[in-house]
């Protein structure tokens, strides 16, 4: 083996081959491949994974990841075995919310360009002759969908490799590192000396991680599946692949067909996790040390229903069985990219069968070009903070991701358990005032309070119904109203926080961000952070508290490494978190100024407090740092305070506001001020795969200025954007959308819905979609497609609130 490499790969599963694969395309050499396992049968996940594939996913990004997967495979013959059956997918309901979410998800299909069809019980029946159409009302249809030989298909990729080396029954047993980068892998069968090292190791990635010392948030999760006997009515079926799969996700089912015998895997059990840890190593495994026994009580309620659904079932004994074991992360999503707590440590962790050949390519990209074709904020390995990645929380969300896998879950469904994790100094006086929490990134955040029910006798809020009208209240609504008549107090210190601090600390940020913001001393300026393509990769705010300190509000953990990697080699400036050591609050509305002032000697008038400033001050005893920025659309400021002084300063500005009509306001009502107001929401309204002139945020980025990530690209771009992103309304004011809905232009699909809710001050349902220029022109009729139903909507000219901006700065 060879000692040195230009990267490394652990794990030659269907991840590591893929990656290996996209790589030697992208023209790398002298890959290293390494796997603990006999080449390519080498016991992981890849081993024992059924092979279905289901492309239809919430997530545009892994629907991508999918749909890339599928044509990977279809591309791939191992001797005169194809690699992939094309044999279409069934997912039946036989519950009324089951069959509705199964319009959800057509409408996913639509909008991100997969071909599907809702079947009646008797067209499905003609797909799939085994089932009891009697069962089902109705299912959904993918004909692209199928099964993949995984181990086949990773040998081929392996064969396709041409940079790179594989090698079996090797195993990594260190990761050496100086100076905070990969320096070495150490293995069973010698040193290779690296800079790079991609972990595709799958349930053994924390403890690659372990050695590395950084966190690889995943669980391995144990998982039934079992394989008959033959089926009489499949008697004499020698093609090995010809029904198509199936899932039966109200009982937690999936089947598949092979030759004369079929495979059933069930999720319905108590999830059984298992510490990385103690997994069996190879040499101590007789099978494949990726599974466990069968529990067949267990099994028994998952078997009763698979029989009920198809009765050729009961017939047939199961044959052989399985617990084989696959991977969870805290919100079920992959680990894609470079650990911000080591250079060169690269990740393709806890991605599946249906995701991997899109995912290896999208890890490929990074480390070839730096970006991704695809938006992969989902994915990130740097989204989570802290708290996310200790085991306790890993192991406790990985086993409730497993419950949920097939559950219908509501876009707005507040998560269970783990909660209370991180709290703002506010969190009393939130409770006591009835507000109803919902998580953030482990904050408890209101997203409305129970006090202001008194609302609705003053303000009228059209009601919902409903799968709209879910994990919502009209509370929200009159919260909505009384901030733009008087004043709300919002909590915004889940809001993240970094503080840059340096000597030309504003010089570095100017090469970092698409705006001016190394302006004087008290200055704020709205920026973007690009990729080296002109991609969306966050918003910010960057107030500039002195000549060397910047305070920045930005949109997650993962925009600190995107920062600090742009930092120079020897410098000292910092880049530091400082979530947690302020809190903050909101205080907007008209009334605002008259609230402050009753509790604060210092001069808040317009002409010493312009909007977009920051000024050091006093409220009461209170020392605050106060920002001329909104996000709801109205007058006010962000207050930030040290955590110990946020309760008082609280008190202070509820006593000063009673007489004035403020009120406690929460998300709910942040959301719809928001989109009102025409502001964009980083992750919906824009990200990477969008630029800034197709968000409508072209004015924040000043391309006569010195060099900027992604300046050069947009140069390039001279041309006039083949999309926007464009404001509709509704016709009928009681039609309320989620997100994701696919928007219409007479039959034809031309965009998707990015962000949408109700107007409460305007009286307008509203949504925000990015359309084909052709479309992008007021008063242009479409349709949106919200569970089956045609909702007409009309292109309209935006911000539909305040459109000259009076308010923000009276």
């Amino acid at each position: 083996m060879q000692s040195r490499a230009s990267i490394v790969i652990i794990g030659a599963g269907i991840v590591g081959t893929a990656a290996a694969h996209f790589l030697s395309d992208m023209g790398w050499r002298d890959i290293v491949v390494v796997e603990q396992g006999p080449l390519f049968a080498a016991g992981g996940s890849t081993s024992h994974a059924p092979g279905i594939v289901f492309q239809t996913n919430g997530s545009k990004t892994m629907t991508a990841f999918a749909r890339e997967t599928v044509a990977l495979y279809d591309s791939l013959v191992l001797g005169d075995e194809p690699c992939w059956y094309g044999v279409g997918s069934l997912e039946v309901a036989t519950t009324r919310a089951r069959w509705a979410d199964l319009h959800r998800k057509l409408g996913w299909a639509k909008s991100w360009g997969i071909e599907a069809a809702l079947l009646s019980p008797v067209e499905t029946k003609t797909r799939l002759d085994l089932i009891d159409e009697s069962r089902i009302l109705g299912s959904y249809y993918v004909p692209s969908d199928g099964i993949a030989k995984p181990v086949a298909a990773a040998e081929a990729l392996a064969k396709s490799a041409t940079g790179a080396t594989f090698h079996g029954r090797t195993e990594v047993v260190a990761i050496e590192t100086a100076r905070g980068r990969v320096q070495a892998v150490g293995t069973t069968n010698g040193r290779i000396e690296t800079e790079h090292v991609l972990v595709c190791a799958g349930i053994w990635g924390p403890r690659i991680g372990h050695m590395a010392g950084v966190p690889v948030p995943l669980t391995p999760v144990e998982h039934q599946l079992a394989w008959t006997t033959p089926l009489a009515e499949l008697e004499g079926e020698t093609a090995e692949i010809v029904q198509p799969v199936l899932r039966h996700q109200d009982q937690d089912l999936y089947f598949r067909q092979h030759r004369d015998t079929y495979a059933v895997g069930g999720y319905g059990h108590e999830p059984i996790v298992v510490d990385p840890r103690h997994i069996r190593a190879h040499a101590m495994s007789d099978d494949i040390p990726s599974s466990n026994p069968f529990d067949p009580v267990a099994f028994a309620p998952a078997w009763q229903a698979a029989v009920e659904l198809i009765p050729a079932l009961g017939r047939v004994e199961i044959a052989s069985a399985i617990n084989g074991m696959f991977s969870f992360t805290p919100d079920g999503f992959p680990l894609l990219g470079e650990s911000d707590r080591l250079r060169g440590f690269w990740l393709a962790e806890a991605i599946w069968i249906t995701h991997a050949g899109g995912a290896a390519r999208a890890v490929a990209q990074l480390l070839t070009n730096g970006r991704s074709a695809l938006d992969l904020r989902e994915c990130d390995v740097n989204r989570y903070d802290a708290y996310a990645t200790a085991d306790g929380y890993v192991r406790e969300r990985g086993a409730q991701q497993y419950r949920e896998i097939y559950d219908v879950i509501h876009p707005l469904q507040p998560l269970e358990q783990p909660r209370a994790i991180r709290r703002s100094p506010f969190f009393a006086q939130q409770r006591d005032l009835g507000a109803v929490f919902f998580e953030n990134r482990g904050w408890e955040a209101p997203r409305w309070y129970e006090a202001n029910a008194n609302l609705l006798d003053r303000y009228d809020v059209p009601p919902r119904t409903g799968w709209a009208g879910r994990f919502w209240s009209p509370i929200a609504g009159a919260e909505h109203l009384a901030t733009r008549e008087g004043a709300a107090l919002f909590d915004m210190t889940p809001l993240p926080k970094i503080e840059v601090r340096g000597p030309y600390a504003g010089e570095w940020l100017e090469t970092v961000t698409s705006n001016k913001v190394a302006r004087k001393p008290g200055s704020v300026t709205y920026a973007l952070l690009l990729d080296e393509d002109g991609g969306i990769r966050s918003d910010i705010t960057v107030a500039r508290l002195d000549d060397e300190t910047f305070q920045i509000g930005a949109n997650g953990p993962a925009d600190i490494p995107w920062l600090t990697r742009a930092l120079p080699a020897s410098t000292a400036i910092q880049v530091r978190d400082v979530t947690g050591a302020l809190a903050c609050v909101g205080l907007w509305g008209p009334r605002s100024r008259d609230i402050i002032t009753r509790v604060s000697g210092d001069d808040w008038s317009n002409v010493a407090f312009p909007y977009y400033t920051t000024r050091a001050l006093t409220v009461g005893e209170v020392p605050v740092r106060a920002l001329r920025v909104s996000y709801v659309g109205e007058l006010g400021w962000e207050l930030y305070t040290t955590p110990e002084y946020g309760a008082r300063l609280w008190e202070l500005l509820w006593e000063a506001g009673q007489s004035e009509g403020l009120i406690t306001a929460g998300r709910a009502a942040f959301d719809t001020l928001r989109l009102e107001k025409g502001y964009r929401l980083w992750g919906a309204d824009m990200h990477s795969e969008y630029r800034p002139e197709e968000a409508g945020v072209g004015f924040a980025v000043k391309l006569g200025k010195e060099a900027f990530s992604g300046r050069d690209a947009l140069r390039r771009s001279d041309r006039e954007p083949a999309r926007r992103l464009c404001c509709l309304r509704f016709d009928d004011p009681r039609a309320i959308v989620m997100g994701k809905e696919p928007v219409f232009h007479g039959d034809r699909v031309v965009g998707y819905v990015t962000s949408a809710g109700f107007g409460f001050s305007t009286g307008e349902s509203l949504a925000y979609a990015y359309l084909p220029i052709a479309c992008a022109i007021e008063t242009m009729a479409l349709t949106v497609e919200y569970f089956g139903e045609s909702c007409p909507a009309t292109v309209v000219s935006e911000p539909r609130w305040d459109p000259e901006g009076a308010r923000l700065r009276a």
